[in-house]
């Protein structure tokens, strides 16, 4: 009742006409806020302090009402200070969100928690997102110019992107590669010409009616069809739920125009509590003709939260894993946990043994990035240990069940990601947000066959800058038949690259934004696709 006779203070100037118009927007802005915007703002939009704004009384926020709508659309990274206190991390800019959605969340939001500002309107939305498309903006985000290539490679741009990428892919036989956003739209990109064009819209796959879709996994199956992982959050009572698909294509043909792209396996679990939420990304298909996914946490650290429309019993059997689905089973796919523990693995890889090997992002806790050795049945640690026998320092999360073996990380003997030969870390710096990985093989030239490349996206909280940068990784084992990892610098910088695909002899990299380290207020403009070749 407080929040409403607020809203309508604010809005005493309209007519009665108008704030029913409001009213409702804030009605709907309420609704978005929930599934959009609350798992890093938190329900009453208090943030998480040194970490997360507030949104409940910001000063920031009601400040400057165009500012706000530049955030929104275009994400921020950088320090900023709210009610006095600094912030300095990144928000990527929300999906699926058209101008009239941006202006009801805005609207709910600006009137909410103690804030007094008035509605905002899709007109204002639509004209700051032209200013932000002008191409005679003096202060048009620009583009880092190309890092030097590595001894015997070279590197050019391919294209600069309209949106956000977050995954790369192609088939045998073709001469075009797949770019993925996390909207759900997909594009096929000639890397010969720099052509880019639409192949797929979220729109023609989506059920609209069920919130905003993740779609951040994507893959080509070795039966030529395409396969999509996407996430939404199901606003059900008495307790939200995280909704995971799997969609399927049939078999591509040359022109790489998807047809028939329609669910081929579904599963849910508890929607996850604080910005923990990191629903399924990464998905390919494994050497043994299995189909292979990354379940991230549903917490940060297996804490149970307190909000009454989650479930209070930290992380679910289906999170923190890498899943395997048997695409052949009778009666449809089959679906087991291959591994347990696996925090946040944004990619993993095979080597030419066929041992496969993820790369996991860490908590907010200061600890390691994860390079683990994934073999069935066994258990990484999270939530209960990080890195090599690194506890975890959150409260009441409890010991292993008996019985459970934590399997300890990869360590880093350097000298590159954070590791030495004198002070090893299991396995990169914290923060780094290791990403996409690929392995090289007999197509690489001599002094990288059998590495891996591991693309670095950056510090995503914004305590210090570390990342931005591809790593060359060699492992070996130890006396004790352990893997080591020997690190070095591949190539830097590179603004936050989210996603890697080798194609013969080349490699290509998927920039998700444009800076190139962490700086004030520099927003996260659609960033970029290079090529490496050798």
């Amino acid at each position: 009742m407080l929040l409403r006779l607020g809203f309508a203070l604010s809005c005493v100037v309209l007519s009665r006409a108008a704030l029913d118009a409001a009213e409702s927007s804030f009605d709907r802005g309420r609704a978005l806020y929930g599934v959009t915007c609350a798992t890093c703002h938190q329900p009453q939009g208090e943030g998480l302090k040194g970490v997360i704004p507030p949104l409940a009384a910001s000063d920031y926020l009601v400040a400057d009402e165009r500012r706000s709508v530049r955030i929104v659309l275009q994400g921020l990274s950088g320090p900023v200070v709210v009610n006095g206190v600094e912030y300095n991390g990144v928000m990527p800019p929300p999906v699926g969100l058209d101008d009239a959605k941006v202006a009801d969340i805005l609207t709910f939001v600006r009137a909410s928690w103690g804030n007094q500002g008035g509605p905002v309107l899709p007109s204002t939305v639509a004209a700051v997102r032209a200013e932000l498309a002008s191409p005679d903006r003096p202060d048009r985000d620009p583009f880092e110019p190309l890092p030097p290539p590595p001894a015997g490679f070279r590197i050019r741009e391919v294209v600069k992107l309209p949106q956000h990428g977050v995954r790369l892919a192609t088939m045998p036989g073709v001469d075009w590669i797949y770019v993925l956003n996390n909207g759900g739209d997909l594009f096929r990109l000639e890397p010969a010409t720099g052509n880019l064009a639409r192949v797929l819209a979220t729109k023609d796959y989506a059920d609209p009616t069920r919130g905003p879709l993740d779609v951040i996994g994507m893959t080509i199956d070795s039966q030529r069809r395409l396969l999509l992982v996407a996430n939404q959050r199901g606003s059900t009572r008495p307790r939200h739920t995280a909704e995971m698909s799997i969609l399927r294509s049939e078999p591509l043909e040359a022109d790489g125009v998807p047809k028939g792209v329609k669910p081929w396996f579904r599963v849910d679990y508890p929607w996850g509590v604080r910005p923990g939420n990191h629903g399924v990304s990464h998905i390919a298909e494994g050497p043994d003709g299995y189909i292979y996914v990354s379940s991230g946490s549903r917490t940060d650290g297996g804490e149970a939260g307190n909000d009454p429309v989650l479930w209070k019993g930290g992380e679910h059997a289906l999170t923190a894993a890498i899943w395997r689905i048997d695409p052949r089973a009778e009666g449809g796919p089959r679906l087991e946990t291959f591994a347990s523990g696996v925090r946040n693995a944004w990619s993993f890889a095979w080597n030419d043994r066929g041992e496969l090997f993820s790369v996991s992002n860490g908590p907010d806790e200061d600890e390691p990035e994860e390079l683990d050795l994934i073999e069935r049945g066994k258990h990484y640690g999270f939530p209960w240990e990080y890195g090599v026998g690194v506890k975890s320092k959150y409260p009441k999360i409890g010991t292993p069940p008996a019985g459970v073996k934590l399997e300890p990380a990869i360590r880093n003997l350097g000298p590159a990601g954070g590791g030495s030969a004198s002070a090893p870390i299991a396995t990169f710096d914290a923060h780094s947000s290791p990403a996409g990985m690929v392995f090289c093989g007999p197509e690489w030239p001599v002094g990288y066959q059998g590495r891996f490349i591991v693309g670095r996206f950056g510090n995503f909280i914004g305590r210090y800058h570390v990342g931005f940068d591809l790593l060359s990784v060699e492992l070996r084992r130890n006396a004790a038949g352990v893997y080591e990892a020997r690190t070095e610098t591949f190539l830097a910088p590179v603004a936050r690259p989210l996603d890697l695909l080798q194609v013969g002899r080349r490699l290509y990299i998927l920039e998700y934004t444009r800076p190139v380290r962490a700086q004030a207020g520099r927003p996260l403009n659609p960033g970029r696709v290079l090529e490496l070749s050798w």
